[in-house]
């Protein structure tokens, strides 16, 4: 006997609600390549009002980007250049 195929609708691309349409780019980081902690105000840029830093989804840094963000504060909240 053989095993009837199942008909598979081909799905069409869906059109894009805004969101989703294009890349994330981080605009404070352009041409950027190490994060440096003494750099307040590039720092005061990734950080709310409060003092928390701003997760990667809403900046859009990358994973790496993020770590050397997430050290540079610290380091500088340490050192006193930022609260």
């Amino acid at each position: 006997m053989k095993k009837s195929k199942k008909f598979v609708r081909k799905r069409e691309p869906r059109e894009s609600f805004g969101f989703f349409s294009e890349e994330k780019r981080c605009r404070y980081l352009e041409g950027i390549r190490r994060i440096d902690y003494k750099d307040a105000e590039l720092l005061k840029k990734f950080m709310t009002e409060h003092g928390k830093i701003m997760p990667g989804r809403i900046t859009g840094t990358t994973t790496k980007q993020q770590r050397q963000l997430k050290n540079a504060i610290r380091r500088a909240r340490v050192m006193g250049f930022v609260r």
